[in-house]
This record gives structure tokens, C-alpha cells and sequence, in this order.
């Protein structure tokens, strides 16, 4: 028998209990009032005040969270965190509208000098698709499905 399996409420289980389920994705970012200024752009809720903050979480459908903290918040609790190099390993994606949306988003965002990383195109998996990158460098994505008309 799996350490993992569905239970008879649907609710899957890990070692006879409640499987751990993921409600927090955190960012570490260098500049709080930048990425507010980003993340708010792309729809997410902060509150006003919360620019000067060492910790802020967005509220995401569905009941997640992203999870904003400085790197003096993370070296509060984690001495020996550094911070990464090369290309980042994870990316956040955001369903857009339509097509038109993925490209309005993406040139807005690139409008107001956020870094470009894939201008949108027509991907074969059936998307319009899209990617910056946020002020800490980490993958922002963009998509909608394709008309298939």
C-alpha cells in the first residue's frame, strides 16, 4: 500500500493523516515596493501600506497565497540563505482573457520597463503565450488558449 492514497471522502492522505496541501507560494524579493508595484499591475491585492512592510502576502484564487518577504526577513529566521544564480527554476503563470490579453498585458508590463523575457506567440500545446520576468528576475508567464475556430 502507497504512503499516499485517496480516502473514502476524496481527501487524500499521507501516512494516515490529511496530505500537506501547498496554500503559500513565497517570493524573496529585494525591493518590497518594486514587486508590490509589479504584482499589483498584474491584478494581485496588497494593501496601501504595506510597501514599507517585511512581509506581505497576496491573496490568489482559490484560496492561495503569495507570499512576499525581504531578504532581511528571510536571513531573520535563515542565517545561511544566499541568494540564488543563474536562471530560476520556477515560474508563476497567469490566465489572461483572450489572445488580445496575453499581448495587452505583456506590452504593458514591458511598457513600464519590466524585463521581456518571451514576446507573445501562437504556442503548439494550443496557448498565446508569454513571458517576463518580475523584478527579482523570477519567470512570469502569460496565457490564453487559442481560437480554434
Amino acid at each position: 500500500m502507497s504512503d499516499s492514497s485517496k480516502t473514502s471522502t476524496g481527501v487524500r492522505s499521507y501516512r494516515g493523516h490529511m496530505a500537506p496541501q501547498c496554500n503559500v507560494i513565497g517570493i524573496v524579493v529585494a525591493d518590497m515596493p518594486r514587486s508590490l508595484a509589479f504584482y499589483r499591475r498584474l491584478g494581485l491585492e496588497a494593501p496601501p501600506d504595506s510597501d514599507d512592510a517585511p512581509h506581505v502576502e497576496l491573496p490568489l484564487p482559490g484560496g492561495l497565497k503569495l507570499a512576499l518577504d525581504t531578504r532581511e526577513t528571510i536571513r531573520s529566521f535563515d542565517p545561511g540563505w544566499s541568494e540564488p544564480n543563474g536562471s530560476s527554476r520556477m515560474s508563476l503563470a497567469f490566465a489572461c482573457d483572450d489572445q488580445a490579453d496575453v499581448d495587452r498585458v505583456h506590452a504593458d508590463l514591458v511598457g513600464a520597463g519590466y524585463e521581456d523575457h518571451l514576446a507573445p506567440f501562437d504556442a503548439f500545446w494550443g496557448q498565446r503565450y508569454a513571458a517576463v520576468r518580475d523584478p527579482d528576475g523570477n519567470g512570469v508567464d502569460l496565457f490564453a488558449p487559442l481560437d480554434v475556430s
